[in-house]
């Protein structure tokens, strides 16, 4: 236990100082991740006057000696810190009475599987603030992951594609590429990486595959990690409008790169009507997908772009079953949905993956699903947790990014009323409960409950 605690206020040779908890991430062998570095444990307590308690952990990226080294208290007993911060959900047998609690909940689109969590934290009088919700005022996330989630997801996306090409008995130079966890570390992923798209420039890949067009759905940060990784390559980055001519003089030594906004995704249901973002995002039943435009262009497909169930789907399982039931071949291998949404804007991802069992095929002629790469249909990769597969440099930037937000939420008064609490805007837009109760914002997650 953390000695002389009494009500948020620790003395330590005749200082006040402030406590912070961490919680061991256990959602499964993977996550490896924390929300807090070692050194920035250290710059709290120096610089700010902040202690840390941490849950002991056996697979964490951070060893429990270095967060020992930085003067943490290493303990599995955090309930004396009144602000606790992880990564995943938190069991509901973990929270304490009045407590805050910062994490991704995983509850803003009404998620069922995570509603008797926040259930449990309404009980409790509990006060949950979600990384997701942490944004400008333009809506630009500000502490997120995304960008390992982009670079592992590519990373794998073409690993999967070496393997359905292998499969397939063609041979080419992308069945050499490893998942992301069979790497070392990132820059061993690009100089491996680079080495391959040496080899495209110089050598090629068979003419039969050619064009290699790679299509990323979003344009965020996700979608920018994904693009550092293709960028390896030998790629020419192109246009919605120029898919036919590179079709009419394909090229075999490098990758086409497009990258599809939503005025390319949708069109308004009313011919007449010209496309504007905002009424989209309000309006999204105004609107329908004409994606399908652009899919028999993709051997590979990123999605990576935030959906919701109010939204149409993008790729529907309609359309490529008609595809597959046609007489033209249809080149879309692989689809690495980096976003993860079950039968969302991908229709046909089922289901989630992890990085032990990363793919499935999902055959549109039967609507079944067999893990791996191998039989009719289109290979999607959907693990649910990518940046665990980078887990010291995905910490290491979602830490950089929280870090300025830390003294601030230890040093406010989370008794008072919402309206009368201190927090900058950012940080109080992600308050989905406080003291038990939805904030205005949230009240639609109510009738989730």
């Amino acid at each position: 236990m953390y000695p002389n605690f009494y009500n948020n206020v620790v003395f330590s040779g005749g200082l006040m100082r402030k406590l912070i908890g961490i919680r061991r991430e256990d959602k499964n062998q993977w996550e490896r991740r924390v929300p807090i570095i070692p050194e920035h444990v250290q710059q709290f307590k120096e610089e700010f006057d902040i202690d840390t308690v941490i849950q002991p952990s056996s697979i964490r990226v951070f060893s429990d000696d270095e967060y020992c080294q930085v003067g943490a208290i290493v303990a599995e007993d955090v309930s004396e810190a009144p602000l606790v911060f992880a990564v995943k959900e938190i069991p509901s047998s973990f929270f304490q009475s009045g407590h805050v609690y910062v994490f991704f909940s995983h509850t803003i689109k009404g998620q069922k599987y995570n509603m008797s969590m926040l259930r449990k934290m309404m009980e409790l009088k509990c006060t949950l603030i979600d990384y997701e919700r942490i944004v400008d005022d333009y809506g630009r996330r500000l502490v997120f992951f995304g960008r390992y989630a982009g670079i592992a997801g590519m990373v794998d996306s073409l690993w999967a594609f070496g393997q359905r090409l292998k499969a397939e008995d063609v041979d080419t130079v992308f069945s050499e590429i490893k998942q992301t966890v069979g790497y070392r570390n990132l820059p061993e992923i690009m100089q491996h990486l680079q080495e391959i798209g040496g080899d495209i420039e110089t050598m090629g890949f068979p003419e039969t595959l050619a064009p290699i067009v790679v299509g990323f759905a979003g344009y965020g940060n996700v979608s920018k990690g994904a693009q550092e990784v293709l960028d390896q390559f030998p790629v020419e980055e192109i246009g919605v409008e120029k898919l036919d001519e590179v079709f009419a003089e394909p090229s075999n030594k490098k990758l086409y790169k497009v990258v599809f906004k939503e005025e390319d995704m949708v069109e308004p249901r009313d011919a007449g009507s010209r496309f504007v973002l905002q009424q989209y995002y309000q309006h999204p039943e105004q609107f329908q997908s004409v994606f399908d435009r652009y899919l028999p262009y993709l051997s590979i497909l990123m999605n990576c772009i935030f959906w919701d169930a109010k939204y149409p789907h993008f790729v529907s399982k309609e359309f490529v079953r008609k595809q597959f039931e046609g007489n033209e071949p249809f080149p879309l291998r692989v689809v690495g949905d980096v976003s993860c949404d079950v039968n969302g804007a991908v229709e046909f991802t089922e289901k989630t993956t992890t990085t032990d069992n990363p793919v499935f095929v999902y055959n549109p002629l039967t609507g079944k699903v067999t893990d791996g790469v191998s039989g009719v249909g289109v290979v999607v990769m959907a693990v649910d947790n990518l940046p665990c597969e980078l887990p010291e440099e995905s910490s290491r930037e979602f830490s950089n990014a929280l870090f300025q937000f830390i003294p601030q939420l230890v040093h406010t008064d989370f008794s008072v009323d919402f309206d009368n609490l201190g927090l900058p805007p950012a940080l109080k837009k992600a308050v989905i409960l406080h003291k038990g109760k939805l904030t205005p914002e949230y009240q639609y997650i109510d009738k989730y409950l």
